[in-house]
C-alpha cells in the first residue's frame, strides 16, 4: 500500500511539474551593488503567454534576461536563486549557458537584423553557428521559420535582399524568425512592439497568440491593453519585487493587491 501511494504521489508531482516550463525560486539579481530583483518566485505555464508588467525600472527586462542567463553577460551583474527549465536549474555549474540560450530564445525591443546580411542569412545565422551547412536543410528551416513568423509570403522573392531593407514590423518578424530557426522551447519578448506603428504592432500581437501553440512565451510590456489582449497570465513587478501573479483576466478585473489595482488604473507608472 505504501509503495502504491508513493508511486501515485510521484505521478502527481510529475503531472504538476509538466504544467510549468519555467520556475523561479527566490531569484535575486544585482548590477554591482544595486539589488534589482528581490526573491522572485513564480511558475510559468507551458504553451501559454505570460506578460510581465510594471513601471520603468521595476526589473522587468532584468527578470527575463535572468531566464536565459543573459543577465550575467553584463559586467558586474550577478544572480542568486534558481531558474528551473523542465525542473533543471539552468544556473547549475554543469549547465552550458550557450545551450540554455538555444532553448530559450529572445527578441529585443528594437528590431536588430544583421544589416550586412540578407534576409535568408539573417534567419540562417544561428543555424550556421551551430554547424548546419547543408543548403537544402538551411532553406527548409529558413522557409519554415519565416512562415511561422508570418513573413514568408512577403519576402519569398527577396531572400537575397538585406534584412535592413524591410519595414520596422517586418524586421521584428524577421528577428522572431531568426529566434525560431534554432528551435527554442521558450521565446522571451522584451517590449517587441514598442518601436512599431499600431498596424505592425497588431500583427505581432496576433503572431504571439498563434505561436503559443508550440512555444512557451514570456513578454515584457508597458502596454496594459496589450498584456490583456495577448497573455494568459500576468506578473506585476514593482521596485524589484513580485507584487501579484495570476491569470490575466483576474489581474485586470479583480486584482488582490491595491498596488496592482492602482497601477492598472494608471494612478502611477
Amino acid at each position: 500500500m505504501i509503495g502504491k501511494k508513493s508511486v501515485s504521489v510521484e505521478k502527481e508531482i510529475d503531472r504538476i511539474r509538466s504544467l510549468y516550463k519555467i520556475e523561479t525560486e527566490n531569484l535575486n539579481a544585482w548590477f554591482g551593488n544595486k539589488h534589482v530583483l528581490k526573491d522572485i518566485s513564480l511558475k510559468i505555464r507551458v504553451n501559454a503567454v505570460t506578460a510581465v508588467i510594471g513601471p520603468s525600472g521595476c526589473g522587468k527586462s532584468t527578470f527575463i534576461r535572468c531566464l536565459n542567463r543573459m543577465h550575467e553577460l553584463v559586467p558586474s551583474a550577478r544572480v542568486e536563486g534558481k531558474v528551473l527549465l523542465d525542473g533543471v536549474n539552468i544556473y547549475s555549474r554543469e549547465i552550458d549557458p550557450v545551450l540554455v540560450r538555444r532553448r530559450i530564445g529572445m527578441v529585443f525591443q528594437k528590431p536588430n537584423p544583421f544589416p550586412m546580411m540578407s534576409i535568408f542569412d539573417n534567419v540562417a545565422a544561428g543555424l550556421k553557428l551551430n554547424g548546419v551547412r547543408d543548403r537544402k536543410r538551411l532553406y527548409e528551416i529558413v522557409k519554415r521559420s519565416l512562415e511561422q513568423a508570418w513573413l514568408w509570403d512577403e519576402v519569398k522573392n527577396d531572400l537575397d535582399k538585406s534584412g535592413a531593407s524591410l519595414s520596422g514590423g517586418q524586421q521584428q518578424r524577421l528577428c522572431i524568425a531568426r529566434a525560431l530557426a534554432v528551435e527554442p522551447e521558450v521565446l522571451l519578448l522584451d517590449e517587441p512592439t514598442s518601436a512599431l506603428d499600431p498596424i505592425a504592432a497588431s500583427k505581432i500581437e496576433q503572431l504571439i497568440v498563434s505561436l503559443k501553440k508550440n512555444y512557451t512565451i514570456v513578454i515584457v510590456t508597458h502596454n496594459m491593453q496589450q498584456a490583456a489582449r495577448v497573455s494568459d497570465y500576468t506578473a506585476f513587478l514593482y521596485l524589484g519585487k513580485l507584487i501579484e501573479y495570476d491569470e490575466t483576466s483576474r489581474i485586470f478585473s479583480n486584482p488582490k493587491e491595491e498596488l496592482t489595482e492602482n497601477y492598472i488604473a494608471g494612478r502611477f507608472g
